[in-house]
């Protein structure tokens, strides 16, 4: 076997992932696997060089979990083992508000990396149009929509030459990929050939609209329109709830606006004074749906061509479709009932129904699940008919969803951009063989007829 290791590392936090694949040299499509991955314990790598302690707790975190993937490879192969890190969104904000700490922490990260035993290539910033373009690859790679094996050991493209379109929601970023005909074009299409076919992938990144950073605007927002800045009643908390912010929670970023007068400290007591209709209002008031200069837009005068086809919803999508327990039911209409519902729901019974989720995450999944719906149905154009083909995952054949295998296996030119391929016989000549082989048959069974007749007599 041959490994590759990719080092997510999100606004949240960082997942290091091992993937395992045979050591043929005509490496067949889909048999790359997660063999494992490892959360590494504590803030995103954005959250470095602010408080020394912090730093060498976080320090510890990864060297635990790159152990961990060492132990798993066997040591004769640490040599050719391929290492990446991918920083996404939560380093894109903090590269705009200051590139100087950023700088520096990748810096860090490469000398850290390069001290273990494996092939270090890179540590780096992905764009926004790239996470979302190595998640579709990952999850039509996954699927074995571009390339498989017929029955000849031959490459051939599946039947149906179908891809499925690809959505993920991070906590700084959301992304939108999908194949779209070949003469669209603009900055958000992405020309990319893959086993010899050619794909015009649609691909666009909206920075801030992740689950955690609109929250953030969506809880200032709350705050502007409180008469009491000192009790604060939120529409999209549970009754029973309550809960205590620093007003550093919700500024310390470049999404939100800082308020005249900023104190870091400053505490805000918000209790939760359910309102569903309320909350959705709240929501919807972050995007714009009016401005657009094209045919076709998503939000905030982005060019989106309609959505067609199936996509796979994963990460903070998936997490979100799960607490309202949709249980794989795509139905427009119930998703939105169920957000209600949920919204509706006393904290207490939320803590004892949804026991897998922590309360850090369930107080936010009123607000998440209003913005899922709002950023699909509204942003993305998803409609009763078309949200049939949202499926929401969190993995394919016990492997992730997420850009980082996509990323591995492009820079590691494990998709060719060409493969040998036989080509498919014409209808004519197909036709030819069949009417040849069939005489054939037909001769050979009179000649046994005549031969068994003669002996006979």
């Amino acid at each position: 076997f041959l490994y590759g290791i990719v080092i997510d590392s999100g606004s949240s936090r960082s997942t290091v992932y091992l993937y395992m694949w045979p050591g043929e040299k005509e490496n067949e499509t889909g048999v790359v696997t997660e063999m494992m991955n490892c959360r590494v314990a504590g803030d995103g790598i954005s959250e470095m060089k602010v408080d020394r302690q912090k730093d060498v707790q976080s320090w510890k975190a990864f060297q635990d979990c790159m152990d961990k993937v060492k132990n798993a490879i066997p040591a004769e192969k640490h040599k050719t083992t391929p290492l990446f890190l991918g920083a996404t969104a939560g380093m894109r904000l903090l590269h705009e508000k200051d590139e100087e700490r950023s700088n520096e922490i990748l810096l860090d990260l490469r000398r850290f990396l390069s001290s273990f035993p494996f092939s270090f290539q890179n540590a780096s910033i992905i764009t926004g149009q790239e996470e979302g373009l190595y998640g579709w690859i990952t999850v039509n790679y996954l699927m074995g929509n571009f390339i498989e094996k017929n029955l000849w050991n031959t490459y051939v493209r599946p039947e149906g030459e179908q891809t499925v379109g690809s959505m993920d929601l991070g906590g700084a970023s959301t992304q939108i990929a999908f194949a779209v005909q070949d003469d669209l074009k603009g900055q958000d299409y992405m020309h990319v050939k893959l086993y010899g076919y050619p794909y015009n992938v649609y691909t666009h990144s909206f920075l801030c609209y992740g689950k955690n950073e609109a929250e953030k605007r969506i809880l200032d927002i709350i705050l502007q329109e409180s008469s009491d800045p000192t009790y604060i009643m939120n529409p999209c908390f549970a009754e029973g709830f309550n809960t205590t912010y620093k007003a550093s929670d919700i500024y310390d970023t470049a999404c939100t606006k800082k308020p005249n007068n900023y104190d870091p400290d400053q505490e805000f007591f918000m209790v939760g004074v359910p309102d569903s209709d309320k909350c959705r209002s709240i929501v919807r008031s972050i995007f714009d749906f009016k401005n657009c200069s094209s045919s076709h837009c998503s939000f905030n005068g982005v060019e989106q061509p309609p959505v067609t086809g199936d996509y796979m919803a994963y990460a903070g999508f998936f997490y979100i479709s799960r607490a309202l327990l949709m249980n794989g039911t795509n139905d427009l209409d119930q998703f939105n009932s169920s957000v209600r519902k949920f919204c509706h729901t006393h904290w207490t019974v939320l803590r004892q129904e949804k026991t897998w989720i922590i309360p850090k995450y369930l107080k936010t999944y009123c607000y998440a699940a209003h913005y899922v719906f709002t950023l699909l149905a509204d942003g993305y154009k998803f409609d009763k008919e078309t949200w049939r083909n949202i499926k929401f995952e969190k993995e394919v054949k016990k492997t992730s969803v997420g850009w980082s295998l996509g990323y591995m296996l492009s820079m590691s030119n494990m998709i060719p951009s060409e493969v040998k391929q036989i080509s498919p016989m014409k209808n004519s000549v197909f036709a030819g063989l069949i009417f040849l082989f069939s005489a054939l048959t037909i001769v050979t069974v009179v000649l046994v007829f005549i031969i068994l007749i003669r002996t006979c007599y």
